[in-house]
């Protein structure tokens, strides 16, 4: 009997300790791994998600960017991270969805070594281009790509801006040379120069740019204009039926990640997306809140993958 009862304390002392466990988390500061070097639209999600987070959990919200390939260094430390709630990853739709079709032996498994937490925002993806270039809209850049050969940047290889500009070539007829960067900062200071002549980035890396005539929007990539940039047609409108790209961004953590602490990262994301100012902050760089369960994220991307590997398979689009 002495044996039965102390067997039933250890059991309730340890479901005590889980509990209280989860109530404190997170009870020091949270690193949030990120792709792409600062100033691009990863970037830019994760201090506005990680700023609102700081303040309503009361511990730091650290954002670390690794940035290179096409933001598979950083999915891949994620991955095998410490599953204990401190490392967190704002991921990208290239490393979670896109990577799978392109990179036959990648080091990482999204669906096996991740545990989803929530969806945080999409947008359009936008085409670019340098002032100095001859073409005010879509069919003038075609015609001009047909008479040399022109250059587009990308945040690497294996990412929407690449496979947006193959399916864009693709579609128009046009041979195009690809200039891959680490990230979308560092492909924006060679097109503002010059260096290179287009890019299909997301809007929050380039509305900035573009309010202040620094690059010039010719179409985004949906199947509908942009909120925040109504004026520019879609590739659809400007003649090239089928495009559907858009960039998304969601939390993930190690899988293996203790439930609770997923649950409450995951309810507090989504709550803080909710809010008048997180939503202004989105808005303001041409971003849409997203939200939802694990569960749901964690569909969607399974869908997402499925998706781009169909892309990739009937564009018949390889890595260089």
């Amino acid at each position: 009997m002495y044996v039965r009862r102390n067997f039933f304390t250890a059991i309730v002392l340890v479901a005590l300790s889980a509990a209280a466990q989860a109530q404190s988390y997170p009870a020091r500061s949270v690193r949030m791994l990120v792709g792409f070097p600062p100033g691009g639209g990863t970037d830019i999600m994760a201090r506005v998600v990680g700023q609102k987070l700081s303040e309503s959990l009361g511990q730091q919200i650290v954002v670390e960017n690794r940035p290179g390939a096409g933001g598979n260094i950083a999915a891949e430390a994620a991955a095998k991270a410490a599953p204990d709630g401190y490392t967190l990853m704002m991921g990208h739709v290239a490393p979670i969805a896109i990577a799978p079709a392109l990179y036959p032996k990648l080091p990482y498994d999204p669906l096996r070594d991740f545990a989803p937490i929530t969806y945080v925002a999409w947008s359009p993806n936008v085409l670019v281009v340098y002032p100095g270039l001859p073409a005010q809209n879509v069919r003038a850049l075609i015609a001009l790509a047909k008479s040399r050969q022109l250059r587009f940047a990308s945040s690497g290889n294996g990412t929407i801006q690449h496979l947006a500009a193959v399916s864009f070539a693709q579609a128009a007829g046009i041979d195009m040379l690809h200039v891959p960067y680490k990230g979308s900062s560092q492909a924006a200071v060679d097109l503002l120069s010059g260096q290179v002549d287009l890019n299909f980035d997301s809007v929050p890396s380039v509305i900035n740019f573009v309010k202040q005539d620094k690059l010039r929007a010719l179409a985004v990539t949906t199947k509908a204009r942009s909120a925040q940039m109504p004026e520019v047609p879609t590739l659809a409108e400007s003649g090239l039926p089928g495009f559907d790209f858009s960039t998304w961004w969601g939390l993930f953590a190690p899988a293996g990640t203790p439930r609770d602490a997923v649950a409450k990262m995951s309810a507090e994301t989504v709550r803080l997306l909710k809010l008048a100012e997180t939503r202004e902050k989105l808005a303001n760089v041409g971003a849409e809140p997203g939200g939802g369960s694990p569960e749901e994220f964690a569909s969607f991307i399974r869908g997402e993958i499925a998706k781009w590997g169909k892309v990739v398979r009937e564009g018949k689009i390889a890595l260089e």
